[in-house]
C-alpha cells in the first residue's frame, strides 16, 4: 500500500532522513522505532506532505504522491494523529471529531462515522458537549485518534501515541490501537515505547541518524541483542 523508495528529506538545508526505504502492507501494522532526533517524525511528515523530499519517491496505492500539498495527500486516504494531540482546545470535542470528516468524501458519511468511532471510544461519547481542553490527556488522546479515524482513512499514523501519559494510560491507548488494528485499518506508528509498539506490530524498522539500519518482524525485533541494548535498557 505504501512504499518509500530511497528518500532524503530534512528542513531547509538541513537533510535528516537519507536513504529511507520502507513499506506498509494493507491490513498491516508497522513502527518505526528510534532514540529522539533519529528521524521518526520526519519520515511521517514527509509522508503526509508536510514538508518536501529532495530525493528518492514516495508511492501510495500504486501512485506516486511525492510532492502533493498535505491536503491532497488526506483525500489520498492517509491521515495522521499528531504527536501532542493538538486539539482545539476551545472547541467541543464534537467539533474536533467532526473536523476529522473535513474532506468531501468523509463529510458525506460523517453522521455514519461518528456513530462507529463513538461505539469504539464510550468514554469520548461521555464528553462531547465538553470543550476538548478540560479532558484529561488520555481523554485527549482518545479523541485525537478519533478525529483520525472520523477522516475514514486507508492508512492511519501515530505520531508518539503515548507521549506524556502515565503507565496506566500507555496501556489503554495501546489497547486502543488493539482496537483499532481487529476493525481491519492499516496503521503506521512512530513511538519511543518500543516494547508496546513492537509487541502489536507485524514489522519494524529501526531508524538511526536518519537511515533505516535495520527491519523484521515485531518479534524478532523484540529479541534482537541491539534493540534489547539500545532501546529497551536489557
Amino acid at each position: 500500500m505504501l512504499k518509500l523508495n530511497r528518500v532524503q528529506a530534512g528542513y531547509g538545508k538541513v537533510t535528516i532522513l537519507n536513504d529511507v526505504s520502507i513499506e506498509v502492507g494493507e491490513g498491516q501494522v508497522v513502527t518505526i522505532i528510534g532514540a529522539n532526533g533519529a528521524g521518526k517524525t520526519t519520515t511521517l511528515r514527509a509522508i503526509s506532505g508536510q514538508i518536501p523530499i529532495t530525493a528518492g519517491e514516495i508511492v501510495f496505492d500504486g501512485k506516486v504522491i511525492s510532492g502533493l500539498p498535505a491536503h491532497e495527500v488526506v483525500s489520498r486516504g492517509i491521515t495522521m494523529v499528531p504527536e501532542a494531540r493538538q486539539l482545539f482546545p476551545f472547541m467541543s470535542v464534537l467539533d474536533n471529531l467532526m473536523l476529522g470528516a473535513f474532506k468531501p468524501s468523509a463529510r458525506d458519511t460523517a453522521g455514519e462515522r461518528l456513530e462507529e468511532v463513538l461505539q469504539l471510544f464510550p468514554r469520548v461519547k461521555e464528553r462531547l458537549r465538553l470543550q476538548a481542553g478540560v479532558l484529561s490527556g488520555g481523554e485527549q488522546q482518545m479523541v485525537a485518534i478519533a478525529r483520525g479515524l472520523m477522516a475514514n482513512p486507508k492508512l492511519l499514523m501515530f505520531d508518539e501515541p503515548s507521549l506524556g501519559l502515565s503507565p496506566l494510560l500507555v496501556k489503554q491507548v495501546f489497547e486502543i490501537m488493539d482496537k483499532i488494528v481487529s476493525i481491519g485499518k492499516t496503521v503506521l506508528i512512530v513511538e519511543q515505547n518500543v516494547f508496546h509498539t513492537l509487541k502489536i506490530a507485524e514489522r519494524g524498522y529501526v531508524i538511526e541518524n536518519g537511515r533505516i539500519v535495520m527491519e523484521d518482524t515485531g518479534d524478532a525485533l523484540l529479541n534482537n541483542p541491539h534493540v534489547k541494548t539500545a532501546y529497551l535498557g536489557i
